[in-house]
Parts: C-alpha cells; sequence; structure tokens
C-alpha cells in the first residue's frame, strides 16, 4: 500500500541559540562535562521522548501543539513556504 501525508500547515522556527525557542532546554553540566559539544546544543523535551537539537535544526510545532526539531535538509525536502 502507498500514502500520501495530509496537507497541513505548521508553524516552524529556525534554531540558532539558547533562549529563542521556549521549547529548547539546555543539557545539565555533568552532561557536558561528559560531552563538551553539547554546549551549543539543546534538547527538546517531544511526546517520544527528549530529542537532541543543534543550531540551524527547525523547531516544528506539531498538530497536538507538541514541539520537535527537524535538520534542515529534511525540512526543505518536507515543506513549503506559505503566504501568512
Amino acid at each position: 500500500m502507498k500514502f500520501r501525508k495530509k496537507p497541513v500547515v505548521i508553524d516552524a522556527k529556525r534554531w540558532f541559540t539558547h533562549g529563542d525557542h521556549p521549547s529548547v532546554y539546555r543539557y545539565e553540566q555533568s552532561t557536558l562535562d561528559k560531552y563538551p559539544a553539547y554546549a551549543q546544543c539543546g534538547f527538546i523535551k517531544t511526546l517520544e521522548g527528549n530529542m537532541h537539537v543543534v543550531p540551524g535544526d527547525w523547531i516544528i510545532r506539531g498538530v497536538k501543539g507538541e514541539f520537535y526539531p527537524c535538520k534542515p535538509d529534511i525540512f526543505e525536502a518536507t515543506y513549503e513556504k506559505v503566504d501568512d
């Protein structure tokens, strides 16, 4: 069987730094001590668990109001801008 994704308009914002999106959390210092590269990253609490987000990722609001990250290449292949 084949299926087509239903067309739906989403809200999305490109993430670059901590503090510019309310759904992105910083890693705790103990995690940063173990993984120093995570200092520029964050995570989002999603319905499926915590998901890693890096600068340049898109943050999408889902159909239930939840947030989740999307890599730029996947975002560009899946979504196109619509007029407000």
